[in-house]
């Protein structure tokens, strides 16, 4: 590693010898957590976790064209990955996930493509899908998972128990379909060692990346009010820096770090201010392992 952990940079330049940047793709999804009277995942916002992507109103090809002339604008690379990242883009017939995917594929200069969903809307045929993709293109899908404790997943609404989770991954695993996990440190009422039980929950079940996020609140959020009601105590920046490092040292070396901190629009956002810089974040936990000479899998144990 040429960091002190394994960074999604990283692997491209290991396997494309070259940048390669991410599309953030707005295919006009919704969520089974949000029919009916649900309102979704606590922490989730009006965009589905999608605040940088297209316009819905847009099609794929022409969302991906814009996003593509304006990165080559400012960086120098002709390799994309389309990223399906608002809302749940497994939700749909399968002959539509197959139209929108292909399309994708088809633009140029894309390299692969990544699909973030839930574990509960990943049907036989919707596997079927991912695999006979994975066969021909690269290809990785993310899962929500947050955290390991049954009782934090009610409280942020999850909507699924961790053994749906685990049978996800495992269906995926078999297909040998690249999966990324999303874990969110600062949860309500989570203390340090709920954080480091997720990560020792999920660091051996064969996942190939993994989202660290830190918690951070939107001013028109449903969690914003449940803070005002319960006043759970935010984590603070050094905080969060040391619970993150403590991760990393137990974590797989192989395992790539798509992410170390949240990257929310941060006109929209209150608490915490300092999660506001993201690049301060980073540079705390890369200057924390410096200190500590330490690095991603340090103290990893296999289970």
């Amino acid at each position: 590693m040429n960091q002190r952990y394994f960074s999604l940079s990283e692997y491209f330049n290991n396997n494309y010898k070259d940048k390669v940047y991410k599309l953030s793709i707005n295919a006009g999804f919704t969520c089974p957590n949000r029919e009916g009277d649900n309102r979704g995942c606590l922490f989730c916002s009006d965009f589905g976790s999608g605040e940088f992507g297209g316009s819905v109103e847009k099609t794929i090809s022409k969302q991906i064209e814009e996003q593509k002339e304006f990165l080559k604008k400012r960086k120098k690379t002709n390799k994309f990955i389309a990223y399906f990242q608002s809302f749940t883009n497994t939700y749909a017939p399968v002959e539509k996930l197959r139209r929108l995917y292909y399309e994708a594929l088809n633009c140029e200069d894309i390299v692969g493509i990544a699909i973030a969903t839930r574990p509960d809307c990943l049907s036989e045929d919707v596997l079927d899908l991912l695999s006979e993709i994975n066969k021909k293109y690269f290809l990785w899908v993310e899962l929500g998972f947050q955290t390991s404790s049954e009782k934090t997943a009610k409280i942020i609404r999850r909507g699924y128990n961790n053994d749906v989770f685990l049978n996800a991954v495992n269906s995926l695993n078999e297909r040998n379909i690249k999966v990324v996990s999303h874990v969110i440190f600062g949860l309500p009422f989570e203390k340090k060692q709920d954080n480091i039980n997720t990560i020792k929950y999920i660091k051996d079940l064969g996942l190939w990346g993994l989202k660290i996020h830190s918690l951070f609140i939107y001013e028109d959020s449903d969690l914003k009010n449940y803070y005002i009601e319960n006043k759970f105590p935010l984590l603070e920046k050094e905080e969060y820096i040391n619970i993150v490092c403590d991760a990393l040292e137990i974590l797989p070396e192989d395992l790539v770090i798509h992410r170390l901190t949240g990257d929310g629009e941060k006109s929209r956002m209150i608490y915490p201010e300092w999660s506001k810089d993201k690049l301060s974040v980073i540079g705390g936990i890369q200057k924390e392992l410096k200190i500590r000479d330490s690095y991603q899998g340090k103290n990893y144990i296999k289970n």
